[in-house]
């Protein structure tokens, strides 16, 4: 077979002209897999070929899922030792949508321990390296998806998105990163970080394959509590409609000090372009958005340390057969089996929920929250999506920010508040730095439950783009 980026669309084509069989293009990807993986630690795990439903609307794409999405029979680590030899007795309810749909799953990418982290530096397996710029991060917690899918080692991959665990990678990559809202597909069967903030979703070469596959992934699980019964629109139906009368909000707090001057640049083009194409521009203000790193290293440490209770080393995972006590075997299970980040936050989590500062922490970061999604509630009164930069930067050195925490954290600026809200949110590749020439992510955000009108409005901008 001949090398090709392979999208949805294009792999179809070629299975229904029988071109190649499912088979045979799984094996292709497989091969690659092998040649390439070596050098980028995007997969931790390649899968033996399964024929799923050869009727399904998907049959014989192969994808990549990052390794904190059970997957039955096979392993799921979430990137960290405590789990490394943990086997899935379920699929998450995502892969049995895809598998009945006919998807073939290729295997389990990196990604940050238990999804704690921008850069996937801090997998117990090593970093994955970003494709574009081998030296440079692939961004995190979904470095894996997002490389796997920017050099084109799967056709697409699925994520999480918890802070811009999507969208970040998706930009740092050059590929498109999808959070959809909170509640529209469901989390069942993956491995709970922050539940009010975790949410699924695709890495794919386009917007075309992100509709598709939202498509796919949405619907109330009886499962999962918090997604909602709602009617699911056809998200490709509206692809090719103009952008004439949509209004698009620029907040002024996204362009402010710390934003990358060829970020900045390369953003404003894109604003230009939906200008062209018959949108208004109009500037909005998000002022509690400043708060929300902040917030966010109260709300989510507060539900680790609650949800990694379970990894004692009795139910899970990793045990310490060295220890004569129970309690010995929690403490040094979970000492030998956690990384620096992980146990970071279940420190500060704790911290944060215990006696005496509860109210001064946690219940003020919710009242905090809740003005934040009161922002953005202002802001759409008046326009229909919100744009700006994904991150703050270009991909950034490997080692670079590890000694930084603070500094780390600070390249979710863009996309927390989006979680903190329960948004819908995509990142999409722009025109690239014109100094680092590496991939600037475009960041679209929309109303809840409202994914068509940014898929939409990407759509026409990729078109764009890719035109222009």
């Amino acid at each position: 077979m001949e090398s090709h980026n392979y999208t949805i669309r294009t792999t179809l084509e070629g299975l229904k002209a029988r071109e190649f069989s499912a088979e045979e293009i799984f094996n292709y990807y497989t091969e690659k897999i092998l040649k390439e993986n070596p050098r980028l630690n995007a997969y931790l795990n390649v899968l033996p070929f399964k024929n799923n439903n050869q009727r399904g609307i998907l049959a014989g794409i192969p994808a990549a899922i990052k390794d904190n999405v059970l997957i039955q029979g096979f392993k799921c680590t979430a990137g960290s030792k405590i789990l490394e030899n943990y086997i899935a007795s379920y699929d998450a309810t995502s892969i049995q949508k895809l598998r009945e749909e006919g998807v073939t799953f290729i295997g389990k990418t990196n990604l940050d321990e238990f999804a704690m982290g921008s850069s996937t530096e801090s997998s117990a397996y090593g970093p994955t390296r970003n494709p574009a710029d081998l030296s440079c991060v692939p961004g995190g917690s979904s470095g894996g998806s997002a490389a796997a899918v920017a050099a084109d080692l799967a056709v697409f991959a699925l994520g999480s998105d918890t802070a811009g665990s999507i969208r970040q990678p998706a930009g740092f990559c050059g590929v498109v990163g999808l959070k959809p809202t909170y509640g529209r597909v469901s989390r069942y069967g993956l491995i709970a970080m922050t539940s009010s903030l975790d949410q699924i979703g695709p890495i794919t070469k386009n917007i075309y394959d992100s509709a598709l596959l939202l498509n796919i992934l949405s619907g109330h699980d009886k499962y999962d509590s918090t997604t909602v019964v709602k009617n699911i629109p056809d998200f490709t139906k509206n692809l090719g409609k103009d952008l004439d009368n949509i209004k698009i909000g620029v907040p002024k707090e996204f362009f402010r000090e710390g934003l990358d001057s060829e970020v900045k640049e390369s953003v404003e083009e894109g604003i230009a372009i939906l200008e062209r194409l018959g949108c208004e521009i109009k500037e909005v203000t998000l002022p509690h958005s400043e708060y929300s790193i902040a917030t966010y290293y109260i709300l989510a440490p507060s539900e680790i340390s609650s949800n990694l209770a379970r990894f004692d080393g009795i139910r899970y995972g990793l045990s310490d057969k060295t220890a004569t006590s129970l309690i010995d075997t929690y403490i040094n299970s979970r000492e030998c089996g956690f990384g620096p980040e992980v146990k970071r936050r279940i420190m500060l989590g704790t911290f944060a929920l215990s006696s005496g500062y509860y109210d001064a922490y946690y219940l003020k970061a919710q009242k905090i929250r809740t003005l934040i999604k009161k922002d953005f509630n202002e802001a759409f009164k008046e326009v229909d999506a919100i744009v700006g930069p994904t991150s703050p930067s270009v991909a950034f050195k490997l080692g670079e920010k590890s000694s930084d925490p603070l500094s780390m954290y600070l390249s979710d600026i863009y996309t927390v508040p989006v979680n903190l809200a329960g948004l819908p949110g995509l990142s999409m590749p722009v025109t690239p730095g014109k100094k680092s020439h590496l991939p600037i992510g475009f960041h679209i955000i929309g109303k809840p439950f409202d994914e068509g009108t940014i898929l939409q409005i990407a759509h026409q901008l990729e078109q764009e783009i890719k035109n222009g």
